[in-house]
C-alpha cells in the first residue's frame, strides 16, 4: 500500500511540474510571442491605404505555439509548405533577353483572359516556381482573380545557360526587360519578391523610380541591408543555414558546363560569402565580396522608389533582425513601408496550430494573407507615383 502512495504521489508531482512550465510557456508565449506587427510608414495615402484596407496591421500575429524559435520558423516553414501544398501547374514561356542570355517565365493562368491584373513572383536565393513560397503567392493571385507567373534567374529553372553570366542582387536589368515583355500585356501589373528576389526587386525599384512598371511590390524577407545581413549570416548559429545556402549555390554552377570550368574554386566554398568572394563578386565586376555587397544594398537608397513598396520582416529574422532594418528610412520614405511581425524567421511566418493550405481561406498562410490583402487593396485604390 506504501508503495501505492508513493506511485500516485509521483505521477501527480509529475503532473505539477508539466503542468507549472505549460503555464510557463503560455504566459510567456502570449506575452513575448503574440503581438501586433510594428508598420514603418510616413503619414499620406500610402499609409492611410495600408491602414484602411489591410486588415492583419490591426491583428495580432499568432506564430505557431510550437515553432516560435527564428531558424525553426525558417526550416520547418519551408519543409511543412513543401510537403503540404499541392503543386503548381505551369504554362512556361521561355524569354531570350538582349544579349542572348534566357530566361523562364512559368505562368499559373486562371483562364484565357488578356486584361487580368497579373503577378509577377520573383524567387528566393536558387528558388523555383515550385518553391513553397512561390506556391503560397500563387494561390494569393488566384484568389485575387489574377494570374501569376513565376520568374526563374538566368541558369535556373532547368534552362541552359546561352551566355556566360548568371544573377546576383544586382542584375535587375533582366528584371527590366521581363516587365517589359509581361507589361505588353496591358494588365495591370503586381510584382512580389521574397529573399534575394526581394532585393532585385528593390535594386529595380530604386533604379526605375516613377518609370517602375508595376503599381506595387512586395518585397518578403529581403535583406534590405545587405552588408548588415551578411555580418548576420556569418553568426556562428546561422552557419548551418548559411552551408546550407553555399551548396544549393554551388550546385547551380557545377550545372553549367561552361561554369563550372571556368570557376573550379566554387567547389570548396562552404559559406554564402565564400561563394560570393570566389564568384559573384568577381563575375559581375566588383573587386570583393564587401564591394558587392555594398553595391547591392537597399539601406541608403528607398527614398528612391517612386511607387508602393511593402517589406515583409520578422523582427527575428536570422539574417536581417530588427536591429538593422531600416525603418527611419523607410518611415521617411512616401511610397515604402516596412511591416515587421515580432516572429516569422526567414520566409517562415508559420501561424496557427498547424500550417494549414493557402487554397482553403481564412485559413491560408500568413504570407498569402498579407499579399491578398495588400495587392486587393492596392487594385481596389490604385496610388499614383510620387
Amino acid at each position: 500500500m506504501h508503495g501505492v502512495f508513493l506511485y500516485i504521489f509521483e505521477i501527480r508531482k509529475d503532473f505539477l511540474v508539466c503542468f507549472s512550465l505549460s503555464v510557463l510557456y503560455l504566459t510567456y508565449y502570449l506575452v513575448e510571442v503574440v503581438k501586433r506587427p510594428v508598420l514603418h510608414c510616413r503619414e499620406g495615402d500610402f499609409r492611410e491605404l495600408l491602414e484602411a484596407r489591410v486588415p492583419l496591421l490591426r491583428e495580432a500575429y499568432w506564430p505557431t505555439p510550437w515553432c516560435v524559435e527564428a531558424r525553426l520558423q525558417t526550416v520547418l516553414g519551408s519543409v511543412l509548405r513543401s510537403c503540404l501544398l499541392a503543386p503548381v501547374h505551369y504554362r512556361r514561356q521561355v524569354l531570350r533577353l538582349a544579349d542572348g542570355g534566357q530566361v523562364a517565365l512559368d505562368w499559373a493562368e486562371l483562364d484565357a483572359r488578356r486584361d487580368r491584373p497579373v503577378l509577377l513572383v520573383l524567387p528566393g536565393l536558387t528558388g523555383g516556381a515550385q518553391a513553397d513560397y512561390a506556391r503560397c503567392l500563387v494561390a494569393a493571385a488566384r484568389e485575387l482573380g489574377a494570374h501569376a507567373v513565376v520568374f526563374s534567374n538566368r541558369g535556373l529553372g532547368g534552362l541552359p545557360l546561352t551566355t556566360p553570366r548568371l544573377y546576383s542582387a544586382v542584375s535587375h536589368a533582366d528584371l527590366a526587360e521581363v516587365l517589359e515583355a509581361v507589361s505588353a500585356r496591358g494588365a495591370p501589373l503586381l510584382a512580389a519578391g521574397v529573399s534575394l528576389g526581394g532585393l532585385i526587386l528593390g535594386n529595380y525599384l530604386c533604379a526605375a523610380g516613377a518609370g517602375a512598371r508595376v503599381a506595387g511590390a512586395l518585397a518578403v524577407s529581403a535583406p534590405l541591408d545587405v552588408e548588415a545581413g551578411a555580418a548576420c549570416l556569418d553568426a556562428p548559429l546561422n552557419a548551418p543555414l548559411s552551408r546550407h545556402m553555399a551548396r544549393n549555390l554551388r550546385d547551380t554552377v557545377r550545372a553549367h558546363a561552361s561554369l563550372r570550368r571556368a570557376w573550379p574554386g566554387v567547389a570548396r566554398v562552404r559559406s554564402v560569402r565564400q561563394f560570393d568572394a570566389a564568384f559573384t563578386a568577381r563575375h559581375f565586376g566588383f573587386a570583393s565580396a564587401e564591394a558587392y555587397y555594398a553595391a547591392a544594398t537597399l539601406r541608403g537608397r528607398l527614398g528612391a522608389v517612386r511607387v508602393p513598396l511593402l517589406c515583409l520582416q520578422a523582427a527575428d529574422d536570422p539574417f536581417q533582425p530588427a536591429g538593422v532594418l531600416p525603418a527611419r528610412e523607410a518611415a521617411a520614405s512616401a511610397r515604402v513601408a516596412l511591416l515587421v511581425p515580432a516572429r516569422g524567421g526567414h520566409i517562415g511566418f508559420l501561424d496557427g496550430w498547424w500550417p494549414a493550405p493557402p487554397a482553403t481561406p481564412p485559413q491560408s498562410t500568413y504570407l498569402a494573407r498579407v499579399a491578398r490583402q495588400y495587392f486587393g487593396a492596392l487594385l481596389a485604390a490604385p496610388l499614383p507615383p510620387v
